[in-house]
C-alpha cells in the first residue's frame, strides 16, 4: 500500500518505529534433523568427502568458484571464508551422523534496511531431497525474521539453474524478476533471477514449513505424505 505525503505524492507505508536490525552472528541453530554451525576448518575434510558423492563437479557449475580437487584445496577455501563478516558461511550438520553435509551463507547483509540474502548454497547428495535440506533453510529463515527482525530475505540464482529456481519457489519465495546480463561468471554471461520472502509472508510460510517437517508428515520409509506446496496452500 501507499500513502500520500504533504505534497499529495504517493509514498510507502510509514515505519515510525523502524530501527536498524542487528547483524547476524556466527551462532548455532538447532533443528530436529540438522544443526547449523559456523563454518570452521574442522569441517573441511568431512565436507569435501560428502561432496565427492556427486562423482563430478556438477555442484560447482553455478557457484562463483571452481571445484576444489583435493582436501587441501577445499581446506584452503574454508580458511579463506570462515572468518568473513559478509558472507557468513555455515555448515549443515546431519544430527544422525554428526557429520557436516553441506554449506550455505547469509550474505549481502543490509542491517539498516533489514534485508539479507541466503546464498553460497552447496548441499551434498547426503542431504539433497531430504528433510535436512528443507530444515536447514527454515532454520536460517527463522533466524532472519524472528530472531533478528529482518523485513526481507532474498534468494538469487543463475536464471538457467532450474533446480535452484524450483527450490526457491517450493520454499515460498516469490519470483521478482530477471536481471539480464547481470554478471560474467567463469567466462559465461549470467542472467540473475531474484526471489524474496517479506516479513508479512513469513507467518504462513513458517507454519507450512513446520507442518511439512513434522514427523507425522512422513511415512515409515521417509516419504512425504503431503507436499510443502499443499501445506502452504492450506495455510494461505
Amino acid at each position: 500500500m501507499s500513502q500520500l505525503n504533504q505534497y499529495g505524492q504517493p509514498v510507502g507505508d510509514a515505519l515510525p518505529d523502524w530501527q536498524a536490525r542487528p547483524k547476524p552472528q556466527r551462532i548455532a541453530l538447532e533443528g530436529q534433523y540438522c544443526r547449523i554451525e559456523p563454518l570452521q576448518i574442522a569441517h573441511a575434510s568431512a565436507l569435501f568427502t560428502a561432496l565427492q558423492h556427486y562423482g563430478d563437479g556438477r555442484s560447482y557449475t553455478y557457484l562463483f568458484r571452481e571445484p576444489e580437487n583435493t582436501v587441501a584445496e577445499y581446506r584452503a577455501w574454508v580458511t579463506s571464508v570462515c572468518e568473513l563478516a559478509d558472507p557468513i558461511h555455515f555448515a549443515v550438520i546431519d544430527k544422525k551422523t554428526n557429520n557436516p553435509v553441506g554449506t550455505l551463507a547469509l550474505m549481502r547483509i543490509d542491517a539498516q534496511h533489514g534485508v539479507m540474502e541466503i546464498g553460497h548454497i552447496q548441499f551434498s547428495p547426503l542431504m539433497t531431497g531430504t528433510p535436512l535440506s528443507t530444515e536447514a533453510q527454515w532454520l536460517m529463515m527463522r533466524y532472519a525474521f524472528e530472531t533478528l527482525g529482518y523485513r526481507r530475505y532474498e534468494w538469487k540464482c543463475n536464471s538457467l539453474n532450474e533446480p535452484s529456481r524450483r527450490a526457491a519457489l517450493r520454499l515460498g519465495f516469490q519470483f521478482e524478476g530477471r536481471f539480464r546480463q547481470a554478471l560474467v561468471v567463469k567466462g559465461h554471461s549470467r542472467d540473475t533471477d531474484w526471489f524474496s520472502i517479506i516479513d508479512s509472508e513469513w507467518p504462513a510460510i513458517n507454519t507450512a514449513l513446520q507442518r511439512w517437517l513434522a514427523a507425522d508428515n512422513f511415512t515409515a520409509d521417509g516419504k512425504q505424505r503431503r507436499t510443502l506446496e499443499s501445506w502452504r496452500s492450506s495455510t494461505a
